[in-house]
Order: structure tokens, then sequence, then C-alpha cells
């Protein structure tokens, strides 16, 4: 019964899932298998295992082993793929997400951080900073991971010199600032040795900040948007005709804020309004309310016509929501060929997708020079662009809302590059051409209710 108990009071622990990244080779595995090892997180007889595995093939053991679960990983002595692994502390699970750090496999660690909500970020003091730590270090912005800490690893191979750590820390501490990512801990430590991991090392004892275990366990997990402005991307619009079923059922998945039946709510980029009939549900009982991550369907009081890829707002609620033709955006590229000027992509943020164009590149990480004009964009490649969109898109900036502020770029039904959207740059009054001012005139004198602005005929044409 004690030991039922026990397994319980484990099960009901809040979990968290964090990434280890940073540049192939830096440690990132040893620093994982030593968390696993010294918090006792592995299989009974794991660790022993592997000793004896390697005592009895001649080879040196390293905590990186006990995380080579795929051949290719063994054969090739990096990481591949982004490897899901727990171990626990006093205070929670974690689910670690071990990311690959080599160029090559950038997608994988894009795709594996996406998950997490705080990051460790491993460089190698022989190294220093590399080019790839620079790069995760965006990564890191792009998706919005506010809660990272910076390991220095290696400093035993350095005799633990206080110096070495202090200029890395100066030198990435002044990187990151400029992607407005501002570390919560820089930790000198050594993965190998197990110094500073669980318990401070008296081999470093100029270092008296936190381990690696207390600064993981003084992170949070996000709230949710559920106390933000109300939003949903407009997924479809469905049609029932059979036993005279008349309604047009409007759904989406709520990204932001609770939605209830009488809310005002607006379509944009259309500006169309209405007021919320019903939430539709299927074979369940009845609700008056729809929240933060629900996939939900309703209908409308008045009948209007708009397009999926539309989102959804309260129209009396002061949400961060902009209608935007053109934006300036931090973006990863991942095509086998560069971004090039003059060529339409596929955009698709939440369920929108549009065509867009490159229209200037305003900085390209690592090659930051001023007044140099950059003519692409090439593969693993980070950087600063603005994308003109063909038609107008409601979004917000990332940092009002990730889920309205997060896109891919499509060429050739294959993605090649992620983004998030810093700011929206279209011209409040971007003049239009004659055909458009005339287009806009005629349509508003024959259609006054339908239409009331420019963006939205656009957007409607």
């Amino acid at each position: 019964m004690e030991n039922s108990d026990k397994n319980l009071k484990f099960n009901e622990k809040e979990r968290m899932n964090i990434v280890i990244t940073g540049h192939v080779d830096h440690g990132k595995s040893t620093l994982v298998g030593r968390l696993l090892a010294d918090t006792a997180s592995l299989p009974e007889g794991k660790l022993e295992g592997v000793k004896n595995s390697c005592e009895k093939n001649g080879r040196v053991f390293e905590y990186s082993m006990l995380l080579d679960a795929l051949e290719d990983e063994q054969k090739q002595g990096i990481t591949i793929d982004s490897a899901r692994i727990f171990f626990k502390s006093r205070l929670r699970e974690y689910v670690i997400i071990d990311a690959p750090g080599h160029i090559e496999f950038l997608k994988n660690m894009l795709s594996g951080a996406s998950r997490a909500v705080a990051a460790v970020l491993v460089i190698d003091a022989v190294e220093g900073v590399a080019e790839n730590s620079k790069r995760h270090g965006l990564l890191l912005s792009l998706l919005g991971i506010s809660q990272v800490l910076v390991a220095v690893n290696k400093l035993d191979a350095l005799n633990y010199d206080e110096e070495v750590f202090r200029k890395i820390k100066n030198e990435y501490e002044e990187y990151l600032d400029s992607l407005h990512v501002k570390p919560v801990a820089f930790i000198p430590i050594s993965a190998r040795e197990g110094e500073n991991i669980v318990r401070l090392s008296p081999k470093m004892s100029w270092y008296q900040g936190k381990t690696i275990l207390e600064v993981l366990d003084g992170f949070h997990n996000l709230p949710s948007n559920e106390d933000s402005f109300f939003a949903m991307p407009l997924q479809d619009i469905y049609r029932f005709s059979g036993d005279n079923d008349d309604r047009r059922i409007y759904a989406g998945t709520i990204v932001s804020g609770e939605i209830r039946v009488g809310d005002f709510v607006k379509f944009l980029p259309s500006n169309k309004e209405a007021h919320i009939k019903n939430i539709e549900v299927w074979s369940a009982p009845a609700k008056t309310k729809a929240k933060t991550n629900e996939a939900a369907a309703f209908t409308l009081k008045e009948e209007i016509y708009v397009k999926s890829g539309e989102v959804i707002i309260k129209a009396d609620e002061n949400a961060l929501v902009h209608v935007s033709s053109k934006i300036r955006a931090n973006i990863i590229w991942l095509g086998s060929n560069p971004l090039v000027f003059h060529k339409n992509y596929l955009f698709k943020l939440g369920a929108a997708k549009v065509n867009a164009k490159l229209e200037k590149i305003e900085r390209v990480l690592g090659d930051e020079q001023n007044g140099k004009e950059y003519n692409d964009l090439k593969r693993n490649e980070c950087g600063s662009v603005v994308l003109s969109l063909s038609h107008p898109v409601a979004l917000s900036s990332f940092y009002d809302n990730a889920m309205l502020g997060r896109f891919v770029l499509v060429d050739n039904f294959d993605a090649v590059g992620g983004g998030i959207v810093l700011e929206n740059v279209t011209e409040p009054h971007e003049k239009k051409s004659d055909f458009e001012e005339e287009l806009f005139a005629l349509l508003k004198k024959h259609f006054p209710h339908r239409f009331t602005d420019q963006n939205q005929i656009l957007y409607q044409i």
C-alpha cells in the first residue's frame, strides 16, 4: 500500500517540457545523461549495464551513451532526431527534448523545440560561441521560449578558469540581447564530471549561483491563453441540407480567450460582424461557451459571407490582431534552394494561405554588416526579412499572440522556411491604383452595406 501511494504521488507531479540544444559535440547528450543518472531517474540497472558493456568491449564509458538508442547515432556519434527523455526532481517530472546540434538537422531541432516551454543551451568552453550556438539562440527566439539557461560546459578541460567563463558569458549575453532573449542564468559546468549539475562544485568556488537542477526547478509552465483576447482562425464553413437543416456552421480551434452565446464577433480581414447564435456540439449536452484550445463550431444570427482563413475576434474587445499585407519577420530558411526575390511562396499562418514575396533582407545571422545588401537567404541561414503578401491577412505580432504570429513558407509542396511575425509594416493609408479607386467607388455605390473599406473589397476579390 505504501509503494502504491508513493507511485500515485509521483504520477500527480507537474510535468514540464524542456529542450536541450547547442552546437554539435558541445556536450548536450552528456549533460542529459548526467541529469538522468544523478537524479536516479534511470531504470534499475541501466547505468551499471552500460558501464559493464563498455568494460567488456574496451570502450571508455560516457554518460552520453545512455541516450544513444538509434543505430545511426551510435555509428556517427551525433544526435539525429529529437529524442524524448524523462527524468524527475523532487518538484516535478521533466520531459527533456534532446535536440540535434548539427547544422544539417536544424529542421528536427525546430520541430522538437516547438514543444518546449524552457531551454538549456550548451556551449563548449574550449570552442567558445560557435555559429550554430547563435543559430540555436535565434531558433529559441523564433519559438518564443523565454526561459533559457545557458550552460558553459567542459570547464574541466580548462582547469575551471573563471575568465574563460566570463568572456563567453559576456559575448553570448550581448548576442542574445539583440534577439530580446534574456537568459535566466549562465552556469559554468562540467557535464562529464558532474560539476554544478545537481550540487555546487568545490572546484569552482568562484561561482556562487544555482545548479542546473535548481534553475530548472525555478522555471514555470506557461499560463494558457484563456485570459487573453478571443481569437479563432476560421478553418472552414459547413452547410447541411438534409432534413430542412439550413445551418451554416463556422468551425476552427480557439487559440486564445473564450466565446459565449450572444457575443458580438468580427471576422478579419473582411470586417464582417455578427452575433453568436449557438455553439454547436455533436452527441453531447448543449454548450453556452467555448475556450482556448477547444475545437469549436457555432452558428450566427446574421447571414454573412466569409471565407476560411479569416480570424474571428470579439467586435468590442481590444484584440491585438492586425490586418496586414506586409510584415517584418524573423525567419529560418530550410529549403535546398535559397529564399530569393521575385518568387512566389505560399505563406501559411493559422488557417490563412496566401502568396508571399521576399521584399527585403534586413539582416543575416553571422553576416551582419552595416549597409550591406543581401541577395538571398541560403539553407540553414537565419535572418530578418520583409515579406509582401498577395492578400491582407489577419495576424498578430508573435509576442502578442504566438499562435497568430508564427508562420511557414511552402515551395512546391515542401515546407522550406518558418518564422515569427515581428510587426505589421503595411502603410495604414497605402495609395491604391486608379483601377482600385474606381472599383471601390462602384461597389460602395451599389452595395453600401456590404463593403465598408478598400481592404475589404480587395480581400473579397
